[in-house]
């Protein structure tokens, strides 16, 4: 069995007995980051039946993934980092989800490629919880405000948020307030917790989880 085959194996495992001993109802979804990482790479995982796979970089995905997709059409492609409203439209094509709509603009471009495209993809609004100027994401206070812009004036399909916490903090601190906010909304989905802190991700109620290096090992850059 291949290093990364096993590797998702012991994650998936993992996230079952966290699930089990919690009691938990949802098992989280898995998305294998797999920024940097050649077909090569990704192709063990698609051959155990893993379908969800994140990128973060427009022009690395498409470069990547419009040829597996038509070979494989079960895989979901998840967008994960910030979109330049410029390349809305090739992210409409490509992806199946957007884990980082952070802004107006943006939604009102993505509505607009969706129709062209005639398609509907799964949305997950980025939040900035911490305030951080180098971070994307709406700010908690304009949370209401923007998801009804998104749903009720342009009909998006936002599914659930998405936060980032700093780097340097308990994360689980962060994932709890949005926890708060997705419940408040009525949204099921969450998409939080990375290699280094899933297992409190799922404590605190995520449903999609972004792991890479757990999975596919060390980057190569």
């Amino acid at each position: 069995m291949h290093a990364s085959q096993q590797r998702l194996n012991s994650v998936k495992n993992k996230v079952k007995e966290i699930c089990n001993r919690k009691q938990l109802k949802i098992i989280p979804e898995i998305v294998a980051v797999s920024k940097t990482f050649s077909f090569n790479d990704i192709l063990p995982l698609i051959e155990i039946g893993h379908n969800h796979f994140g990128e973060n970089k427009i022009q690395e995905a498409e470069k990547k993934w419009i040829n597996i997709k038509n070979k494989f059409p079960l895989l979901q492609l998840h967008m994960l980092g910030k979109i330049q409203t410029n390349k809305a439209k090739k992210a409409v094509k490509l992806f199946d989800y957007i884990h980082s709509l952070d802004n107006f603009k943006l939604a009102e471009k993505i509505n607009k490629y969706q129709k062209e495209f005639n398609r509907k993809i799964k949305i997950f609004i980025q939040v900035n919880l911490s305030n951080e100027k180098q971070k994307s994401g709406v700010d908690l206070n304009n949370l209401n405000n923007f998801y009804n812009y998104c749903t009720n004036e342009i009909s998006l399909n936002i599914i659930g948020l998405m936060c980032l916490p700093p780097i340097d903090a308990d994360p689980n601190e962060f994932f709890k307030k949005l926890k708060t906010a997705s419940d408040n909304l009525k949204l099921k989905h969450l998409s939080m917790g990375m290699s280094g802190d899933y297992e409190d991700a799922i404590l605190n109620g995520s449903t999609y989880l972004r792991l890479g290096t757990v999975i596919l090992g060390k980057r190569n850059s």
